[in-house]
Formats: structure tokens, sequence, C-alpha cells
């Protein structure tokens, strides 16, 4: 099983933004929990980062040809806005779980509203980086199914 891990904005500066909201592990925590979790479960887990949105959906896009078995997203603040990233997630059929680190319920009234959920196959939020764990984890599930 393949699954990738595409994260937006900022996901890059963990541990240098906001501590009180994302915490104070870094990004390298969050490749390595990633690649752990890959190990243990016997699967390849591909990770992309982009502060841009033109790339991240070229990497939506290019994982259909790469034949992934799953995403994870965390598109970041491009969940609230981006018509290009939600178009992109739904012209594919793999299976996609959307995730945020905080829980954005919580926040800003703007954070509330994800234009990308409706075509994810569910939406985990609040956990902090385990978060991510719990998304592979539906994933390797609903690939079972």
């Amino acid at each position: 099983m393949r699954i990738l891990v595409i994260n937006g904005p900022n996901i890059n500066f963990l541990g240098i933004r906001e501590k009180g909201i994302y915490g104070s592990q870094n990004y390298n925590d969050l490749l390595t929990l990633l690649k752990e979790k890959g190990d243990k479960e016997k699967i390849i887990i591909e990770t992309f980062q982009s502060n841009g949105e033109g790339e991240i959906v070229d990497r939506i896009q290019q994982a259909y040809y790469d034949n992934i078995d799953g995403i994870v997203i965390n598109p970041g603040a491009y969940t609230h806005y981006s018509i290009a990233i939600r178009d992109a997630l739904a012209s594919i059929t793999i299976p996609k779980v959307e995730v945020h680190i905080s829980n954005v319920h919580k926040r800003e009234e703007f954070r509330h509203n994800s234009v990308t959920a409706p075509v994810c196959d569910g939406q985990i939020v609040g956990f902090g980086l385990f978060g991510y764990v719990l998304a592979i984890d539906a994933l390797v599930q609903m690939q079972k199914s």
C-alpha cells in the first residue's frame, strides 16, 4: 500500500509557529512519526509539502498516475477557500482523509468552514500530529474493506 501525505502552507514551520496552537514538535518530528508508522504497518508513506496552491494541485493530480492508494491531506489555510485544491481532490477516486493538527472548530469562525472536506472520505481534527496516524489507520481500514 502507498499513502501520500500532502501538507499545505506553513506546515513546514511546525515547532516555530504558534506553539500554543500547534505544539512544539517540528516538521521533522512529523516526518519521523510518518516513517515509523509506515515501517510498522509495512506500507510506503510518501510526503509532500508546499506553500504553493498550484504545486499542491499538481501533486494531487500526479497521485492518480502514481497509483497512490490513499491520500492524507492537511491543506492548511487553503482548506477554507481553495476551490482549485477542492476540485483536484474531487477529480480523483483515491480515498482521502483531511487532517488538521488543531481543533479548527474551537478557533476563529473562518476556520470552521472547509471547502475540501466534502470531497474527502473523512476529516480528523484536534489530535495534534497523532491525527496523521489516525488518518493512515483509516485509509488502511478502507483498503481492507
